[in-house]
């Protein structure tokens, strides 16, 4: 399977924090900015409540002549004041709640004897600025808030006694949000050390205990020794090492004392069958001692064919790292029975040298005895290596495809009995080959003739 980087736990782990990081400081920057805000919209709307307390007073106190002069003096860029006959604000209600209203009635000392409107409304889209303000203002105030606009408007109303009405417009921008450059510097120095404390410890201490029961794990699947792992990591990733600790042990004992109870009854077999062997030449009759000796002889065969089997279980031999192509050539060489080799690619596989030469002999062999000629070429295929052995036979029934790997399982058909086999073959060799992590497979040729498929990993494709 291809390695992707983003398949890894450490890189979907590393992003996962990156992700959380920017999105808590988004979250950060939006919750300061609308907090921000609500504090500055409160301030300058108590502010003008203020000045608009302020101006009534004066309104009220100063004779008439000197109430232009005093809205003079009380208008600002941003807070503009009007006397008129009727309010702007055309209704009572309150849309901030009142507390405008009871602040300027605090200031005004005022108990509800007058009235009173307020009325806010939000604005946005294209800035529009207050139509009093300067040039230099609109300006400073169009390249503040970057061309938008995002503010509550305030218009009040205060009835002044014997005058009318002092009406009072003013305008609250909702500052512009912004990530200052601190701001960027605290994100990637903070993402910086959590990463650093994640990448370099934690993940250490939790992939590298992985990768290294990923790579026992495989090892132990393709019969090579494996040592206890060393428990580190994590406490799961303790419990999953003790835990293939157990197992790998239970394993080899288990397959140990399998072959070493065979081996006994190999040997403890042997005597009897030589006793017999005896006893059968002493039969006067050529007839019945001809019979008797064959079927000691067969006995005796299938006793050795028997350990065969039991030692390819067992994966004693060192594995080695060799090129197919030049396995594949040896195997030629040495072979009794002959059989064509096409060219292939060089790669290499990891394998136990004498056991895969017994399993492939054992292929080759049925090829070349019931298919009249066997040729072998290999190929790379999805990290494997890929040898195939096909022969001139009538091939085998569909269905019989898988059963001809059973110990023991001899066709009665397309397969003679003459050879002397006992059906082991194709068990030892499907067992050594399951042992090295790769399979073995069947399947008839469309022109005619049996193909057997051996796939083994590439040794690149093994776990580190």
């Amino acid at each position: 399977m291809t390695k992707w980087p983003f398949n890894t736990l450490r890189v979907q782990l590393v992003l996962l924090v990156v992700v959380a990081l920017a999105a808590a400081q988004l979250i950060s920057l939006w919750l300061f900015a609308d907090e921000r805000s609500l504090a500055v919209r409160s301030a300058l709307g108590f502010e003008v409540a203020g000045r608009a307390a302020n101006v009534a007073r004066l309104i009220e106190e100063a004779p008439p002549e000197l109430h232009a002069s005093v809205l003079r003096a009380s208008n600002s860029p941003l807070v503009r004041f009007e006397l008129s006959d009727e309010p702007v604000v055309g209704h009572s209600g309150h849309s901030d709640g009142g507390l405008i209203e009871r602040r300027i009635r605090a200031l005004l000392d005022d108990s509800f004897s007058r009235s009173i409107r307020v009325e806010l409304h939000e604005i946005e889209g294209q800035i529009l600025p207050l139509p009093h303000l300067s040039r230099e203002m609109t300006e400073m105030h169009v390249n503040m808030m970057h061309g938008e606009l995002s503010a509550v408007e305030m218009n009040l109303s205060i009835s002044i006694s014997g005058r009318g009405w002092l009406n009072v417009g003013t305008r609250f921008e909702r500052p512009p949000i912004q990530w200052p450059i601190y701001s960027m510097l605290t994100f990637a120095l903070t993402a910086s050390v959590i990463l650093f404390i994640v990448f370099w410890f934690l993940m250490t201490r939790l992939t590298g205990p992985l990768r290294r029961l990923v790579s026992a794990a495989d090892q132990l699947g393709r019969g090579e020794g494996v040592t206890d792992l060393p428990m580190a990591g994590p406490v799961e990733v303790r419990d999953l090492t003790s835990t293939f600790n157990r197992m790998q042990n239970r394993l080899t004992r288990f397959v140990a004392d399998r072959t070493h109870m065979l081996a006994a009854l190999g040997h403890d077999l042997r005597s009897p069958l030589t006793a017999m062997r005896v006893r059968a030449e002493m039969v006067d009759d050529d007839e019945t001692r001809d019979s008797l000796v064959a079927s000691v002889e067969e006995m005796q065969s299938m006793v050795e064919a028997t350990l065969t089997f039991a030692r390819g279980l067992t994966g004693s031999e060192e594995p080695e790292t060799v090129d197919i192509a030049e396995f594949l050539l040896s195997l030629q060489n040495d072979m009794v029975a002959p059989f064509q080799l096409e060219s292939g690619s060089s790669v290499d596989i990891r394998i136990r040298p004498n056991a895969m030469r017994r399993a492939l002999r054992n292929v080759i062999e049925n090829a070349v005895r019931y298919g009249r000629v066997a040729r072998v070429s290999h190929v790379v295929r999805n990290g494997d290596a890929i040898i195939t052995v096909d022969d001139d036979g009538i091939g085998i029934p569909a269905h019989e495809h898988e059963r001809v790997f059973d110990p023991f399982f001899r066709m009665e058909q397309s397969r003679s009995l003459e050879t002397g086999g006992h059906g082991l073959g194709l068990s030892i060799a499907r067992t050594i080959i399951r042992a090295h992590g790769g399979d073995i497979s069947l399947s008839n040729r469309e022109e005619g003739g049996l193909r057997a498929t051996i796939a083994i990993p590439l040794a690149d494709n093994l776990p580190n």
